[in-house]
Formats: C-alpha cells, structure tokens, sequence
C-alpha cells in the first residue's frame, strides 16, 4: 500500500511538472529550467495522473489527515484543468498565462551559475511555449472576452516597449547578463510579439461581449463552475446559497458602519460612510512613495504584540515593495509573494501604487494586515517551519484555508489593538464589504449570468472602492472564477470553529493555542480543520478529566 506521505510526495511532483516556475519560486530543485506545458495532451496527461492519485488517498488508514489534503489537492488540480480556462483568459494575472509567467519569471533569483543557465535554458522554450499556447487558443470554442483580450494587448505592448526587459532581472549584473539580453532581444521578444499579433488578428474580433462575461456563457460552463466553488470553498455549498450569504452579510455590515462611522463624521446611514469614504480626498494618497511607508509600519506594530496572541511566532521578517510598474495596471490592490525555500527570496507584501492618487487611504492598515502580519506573510510562513509534515502539506494551496485566515487576521488585528483610529476600522469594514461582496458579484456573474456593468454597479453600490479598482476586481472574477469566493467563506468558517470552541471550553480556551493549532497543521480543507479542532477540544476536555 502507497502511504500518505509517499502520495504528498507524488501528487507534489504532479502539481510542480504543471507549474514548474512555481516550483523555482518555492525554492524547490529540479524544475528550473522548465516552463509549463499548455497543450491539451499535456494536461490531459496531468489529470489522468491526479485522478489516480486522489483515488489511491481513499484507500489506506494511515495519517487521514494527509490522506484528506492530499485527495483535496488532486480533485483540485482537476477541476482546474476541466475548466480549461488556459484557453481564454488573457489578461488577469493569477490566471492568464503569459502575464502569469512576465509576472513571475522577474522574481526568481539564481544562486549559482548552474541556476542561471537554467533560466536560460527556460527563457529559451518561451517561444515554443507561446506556439502552443497561441494553437490551443485557435482552436478552442471556448471564446475570451473581448475587452480583456485588448488588455492583454497593451499589457504586452508595454513588455515589449521597456526600454530594459524584465525578464533580464533575474541575470543583471553577472557574467549571463550579455547572453540573456541577446536571448531576449532576438528570440523570446519577438515570440511574445507574435502572440501579440495572434492576440490581435484571430482573437479578438471573436471574444464575447461584456453582456456575456461569465462561465455559464460556455461549454459546460454551468457544470465546471459548481466544481471550482467546491473546489476553492472546500465546502458543499451552492452558488446561490453563497449569493444569498453575501446579500445577507452585506447587509448586517450597515450597523457597525452606523456606529464607527458615527464616531468619524456624526450621525449618518451606512450609505453615508461608504459615500464620504470615497468622496474626501484627503483619505486619497499623495504619491506612490506614501503608500509603503504605512505597511511597514503596521507590520512593525503586528509583529512587536504578535506573541500575545501565537504560541510560535516565524522567524522570516515580511518585505514590502511596490507591484513592479509594468504588472501593476493589472494586478490586484496588493498581494504576498511566498519565502523561496532555499533563502534565495523573502516573503514580501506588494501594494500596488498605480494611479496612487486614485487609491483610498484608510484601507492601508487592514491590507498589511491582511497580507503580512498576522495573514498571509505570517501564517505561510510559519508553514515552512513544518520540517516534519510532508512538503505538500506545507504548501498546499487551499484557498478557503489561505485566504480565510487573512481575511480572519484582518479582525483579529482589532482584537490585537493594532489598528490606529476608527478611520483604519472603517477600512477593515470596507474590506468586510468586498469580501461579501464577492460573494455576490462572483456567483452573479458565473451562476446568475449577471452582465459585467451588473457586477460593477453592484460593487459600487456595495464595496468601498474607486472605478479604478472596481473595474480590476471584475475582471479578475471573471478570468479567476469562484476564487474570490474562497476569502469570507473561509474567514466565517475559522469564526465559527473558534466560537464553538470557545463554548466548548470555557475558561480553558485559550487563544495562543487555537492560533497555534490552526496554523501548525498546514493548510487544510475546512472539514478536515473542523475535525483537528474538535479532536483539540476532547483532549483539552479529556484532560479535565484526568484531573
């Protein structure tokens, strides 16, 4: 019988052969000189394989847990190739394939000259890359839509006017840099203007209309969409019963936006706040330079009290950057890039500075907290602290998981004493409305076949939020589906198993040790996390008992 941790092993093999350069960025050896593969016969090989390996999770008795992650991660990876949405997102940068790779390939750092000739090695089969990619695109009936295909034209438009390429970072300053420049000039350039010119000439004229945005628009759309909810939420709900907790939460936030915005500008509706949030310019940034000064700040408050609250505390500092310019009319408000394994990179929070004066102030303090200290920044990293779990279980992207702490850590950082005034608190509700939100707009799209304009005025009805990023957060649903379902889902989840903990317990519960028993597992499906806590309760019970 295959054991557990022989499985992780192999379904992390599996996971890294599709998505190698994640692998580089782990800090994980043996895929650096590699690109994925997008042809339709190298994913059907990937699923096969996954299929297998979920269906031998089923069959032993030892380490369910492991067993648990490793079947969830699997049936993910085929939920994820069934959706094939390799053959029609352009644009977004979590999905699309290109911008996948302009966006990450920059932030690999070889250490030694048998790392840099890898990379060349993989900067070298971006063109064959780009061939297939560009057929299976051509042959597919399942179509983009139309104006995201245009973004990714004058995101492309942008690489290739860049007076010094970014994909020659990685290399600067050492004895490769010539090579690589003339390996980017004259082969890797040149095929990325190619598909360009694909992207131009026999794609965009036939992507769908932005009446038509979701993926019940497409081939099997009404049946792959319900498997990426279960897939992301780890749990068994419905996209209506999800549309209708987001009404529902979006709601009963208009009370607490009652009372501290009260305490801000006077009496006033929730409407109000969420009005005079977005119309004062004084709670818009200056410049790009302002917005890094008060992450790190937060972060330095997070990390000085977070041992009050965490019985382990990771010993990885969190750096924040700007999202590099090129990335950034396209990425997200901000996002964390995982510690490379090996050292090579640190964790690191990147805000994203584009059009700053557009971007509000008061959410400042609930993303560092949200994507550094105590979210993603701190729980990934005490992740890598697990030597002694399997690597899968240390790295396994489950979303309802990931996303469902931060979320969490953005009210815990209340708990903490870490926001700096009732301003900062009405950007954790402001981000408590988008992630309810999301619920919404998500489902809407996809389940509900809402319109792009439904989705936007939705969100600006409802999400404090500038054009600017309501525009970027509906195209990202669109091109990254049930995703960004995965934040509240998750975050209400967690707050439920700490409240029924709680209950449990009484004056035995104590809140460095479910942090810790939350975090020093892995990321786990929300079943399975929900089984580990009340096991946690019936030895704290047992243990009464004794006594």
């Amino acid at each position: 019988m295959t054991t557990a941790r022989e499985l992780a092993d192999e379904l992390l093999t599996l996971l890294l052969d599709g998505d190698p350069v994640m692998a580089t960025l782990l800090g994980l050896p043996g895929w650096d000189d590699r690109l994925p593969d997008p042809s339709a016969e190298g994913h059907r090989v990937l699923r096969d394989r996954a299929v297998d390996i979920a269906r031998l999770a089923r069959t032993g008795d030892d380490d369910p847990v492991t067993r648990a992650v490793v079947a969830q991660q699997a049936w993910g990876m085929v939920h994820r190739l069934d959706a094939k949405l390799v053959e029609h997102t352009h644009a977004e940068g979590l999905t699309a394939p290109l911008v996948v790779l302009l966006g990450a390939l920059p932030l690999i750092r070889p250490t030694d000259d048998a790392a840099r000739q890898a990379y060349l090695t993989r900067l070298s089969a971006l063109p064959a890359y780009l061939e297939t990619l560009a057929q299976r695109q051509r042959e597919s009936a399942r179509r983009p839509l139309r104006h995201l295909v245009e973004s990714a034209i004058g995101r492309l438009d942008r690489y290739l006017a860049e007076d010094v390429d970014p994909l020659s970072t990685p290399l600067h300053g050492t004895a490769f840099t010539s090579r690589c420049d003339r390996l980017l000039h004259g082969t890797v350039r040149p095929a990325v203007a190619r598909y360009r010119d694909f992207l131009r000439t026999e794609v965009v004229h036939r992507g769908r209309a932005d009446t038509q945005p979701g993926l019940c628009w497409l081939p099997d759309g009404d049946l792959i969409y319900p498997d990426l909810v279960r897939m992301y939420t780890t749990t068994a709900h419905t996209p209506e019963e999800l549309h209708r907790i987001g009404l529902d939460l979006i709601e009963s936030l208009d009370r607490e936006y009652e009372e501290i915005g009260g305490r801000v500008f006077g009496p006033t509706t929730a409407a109000g706040v969420r009005a005079r949030l977005l119309a004062d310019p004084a709670l818009r940034w200056g410049s790009a330079d302002e917005m890094l000064v008060p992450a790190k700040e937060c972060i330095a408050r997070a990390e000085e009290v977070a041992g009050g609250w965490f019985g382990t505390v990771p010993v990885a500092r969190c750096e924040v950057e700007a999202v590099p310019e090129a990335e950034a009319p396209n990425a997200p408000l901000a996002y964390y890039m995982d510690p490379a394994m090996d050292g090579s990179r640190p964790g690191t929070y990147f805000v994203n500075t584009h059009q700053a004066e557009l971007r509000d102030r008061f959410s400042a303090e609930s993303t560092a907290f949200h994507e550094a200290v105590p979210g993603h920044h701190f729980q990934i990293a005490s992740a890598q602290q697990l030597v002694d779990l399997p690597v899968l279980r240390r790295f396994a992207s489950i979303e309802a998981y990931l996303e469902g702490w931060a979320l969490y850590a953005e009210r815990l950082a209340d708990e903490m004493g870490l926001y700096s005034d009732d301003v900062a608190r009405l950007g954790m509700l402001s981000g408590d409305s988008l992630r309810a939100a999301r619920l919404v707009v998500d489902t809407g799209l996809h389940a509900l076949r809402w319109t792009r304009q439904q989705a936007v005025e939705y969100l600006r009805a409802n999400a404090v939020m500038s054009d600017v990023d309501v525009f970027s957060e509906v195209d990202r649903y669109i091109e990254n589906p049930a995703q960004a379902l995965s934040y509240m889902v998750g975050r209400l989840e967690i707050q439920r198993l700490r409240g029924e903990a709680e209950r449990r317990l009484g004056d035995r519960f104590d809140i460095r040790a479910f942090h810790d028993l939350v975090l020093c597992g892995g990321p786990l499906p929300m079943a399975v996390l929900a089984d580990v806590v009340d096991e946690w309760c019936d030895s704290v019970l047992g243990a009464v008992v004794e006594e």
